[in-house]
Formats: C-alpha cells, structure tokens, sequence
C-alpha cells in the first residue's frame, strides 16, 4: 500500500492523516476514470476494501468499504504525529478550546490555573 491508498482508506474511516480520529463514517465514493478508482480497486484486490457497484444514490459511482483487514493497515501503517513543544501544544490546545478568548488571555489564564494546582 502507497501513501495515496493509505490517505484513501483514512478519508474513507473520516481519519486524519495521522490515523486519528473515531471512525465515524465507512465509504468513499469513486467512478471509473476518476483518479482514484484504480487506487481503490488495488484495494480491493488486496482485501482492505470491498467494492459495490454504484446506483442512483451514489451518482452512478461505485462505493468502497474499509474492511476489518484495511483498519488494522490504516492503524499500523498510518505515521506518528508530530511532537510539538510547549508553546505549539499550547496554540493547538487554544484552537481546539472554543471561547472567546484571545491566544495570550488563554495562555495567561491556563497559567494562573496551574499555579492554583488546576489542571487546566
């Protein structure tokens, strides 16, 4: 499996491209021609992808499932994250945090909080 066939099999489970996420969906949808079709047909010859044919709900398109066997590829084969340092923890924690506080109104306040023995 390529890069391009992981990517597939993680869109298709609504992962990131690290492998994160919660598996939320099951499909991708692609038609004969389309750029990834060939891709999604090497995985379905490989057993990480079954592959129905399309109807008037999917457009036409065929429709693809990650199987039991691809999940296990997408957790073992997708890349670690990056490791970020404090300060680059600390933005993706604020961007992820949903208020309206500014960047350094956050930061100031998760300091206070951790001075007081708080686990912000």
């Amino acid at each position: 499996m390529d890069s391009k066939q992981l990517h597939i099999l993680q869109h298709s489970l609504g992962l990131d491209q690290y492998g994160r996420g919660s598996m939320y969906r099951n499909h991708f949808v692609t038609g004969e021609g389309s750029m990834d079709h060939a891709d999604c047909m090497a995985l379905v010859a490989s057993g990480l992808m079954t592959v129905r044919s399309g109807n008037a709900l999917s457009g036409g398109d065929d429709v693809f499932r990650v199987t039991d066997a691809g999940k296990i590829a997408v957790v073992e084969r997708s890349p670690s994250p990056p490791r970020f340092t404090r300060s680059q923890q600390n933005y993706q924690d604020w961007l992820s945090y949903d208020s309206s506080l500014s960047f350094i109104e956050y930061v100031k306040a998760k300091s206070r909080q951790r001075a007081i023995g708080g686990d912000a």
